[in-house]
């Protein structure tokens, strides 16, 4: 099961988009910005902002989160967000020797295939071991040989015969990550991951992330999730069927009617 942890946001997030919105519609100087926005005034500006579907200014609250115990497919499809800041454990620095891996729940609920799918994370453990071993001593042969000490040399080649052995491990191979998207990227992120149609993996990972956003944040996420949960499905004759279902998801997992 993924782990989603948020590690830090923009300070009273919500009172600083109001006070970005109080500047588009106001008089106001940026010295007095922040001058009477009381917490009905600042939750009053948030609504309007999602109601006239302003976005802008809930770009100036941003979020960063820890990921991890998610796949390599997992980071093909994250990083598809591109307004986003990502950084992700390194193949080429860390040693994935004995790597751990994410088991997908279909496959655990077979019998045969989860058999077929742990001897595949064995066969390419025990690649990726036999391949780095034989990269190190071909590396530290050379490195030797142009006058390394066999200890630096034997330190340099290990790093650089895991950038190589690295290409045999498989997408379930776990990675994790930090990232960081302000508030107008994570509602793009949320009605296309919160859906019913989306990868069960990053699903997963977006309700984590929209549960922790929105309590800190409840009204500036008030309306975040998959777009049924206001509306029709846009999936068209792809809709999963079950929009009433998925919106008593949300409203529990926001702790509030949807």
């Amino acid at each position: 099961m993924p782990k989603v942890t948020l590690i830090s946001h923009t300070p009273d997030p919500e009172r600083t988009v109001a006070a970005a919105a109080k500047l588009c519609y106001s008089k106001s100087g940026v010295d007095d910005l922040l001058a009477g926005l009381t917490e009905e005034k600042t939750e009053s500006f948030v609504r309007m902002l999602a109601q006239i579907g302003h976005e802008s200014p809930i770009e100036h609250a941003s979020f960063t989160f820890g990921i991890e115990g998610v796949s390599r497919a997992f980071l093909a499809q994250i990083t598809r967000h591109r307004i986003a800041s990502y950084s992700v454990q390194s193949q080429r620095y860390v040693s994935k020797e004995n790597f751990d891996y994410i088991l997908p729940p279909e496959i655990e609920a077979d019998a045969e295939a989860k058999s077929l799918f742990l001897q595949a994370m064995r066969d390419a453990a025990e690649y990726y071991a036999k391949l780095s071993a034989i990269l190190t001593k071909k590396h530290t042969a050379v490195l030797v040989a142009q006058g390394k000490s066999e200890e630096e040399a034997a330190r340099i080649a290990s790093k650089q015969a895991m950038e190589d052995a690295r290409f045999v491990l498989p997408n379930a191979c776990d990675t994790k990550m930090v990232v960081t998207m302000n508030a107008r990227s994570l509602h793009n992120f949320f009605r296309e991951r919160c859906c019913n149609r989306a990868q069960w993996e990053i699903r997963a990972v977006a309700e984590q992330m929209l549960r922790l956003v929105t309590e800190v944040a409840p009204t500036l996420f008030a309306a975040a999730g998959p777009p049924c949960l206001h509306g029709s499905c846009p999936e068209g004759k792809m809709s999963c069927g079950r929009i009433q279902e998925v919106r008593s998801r949300y409203a529990a997992l926001k702790g509030s009617g949807v």
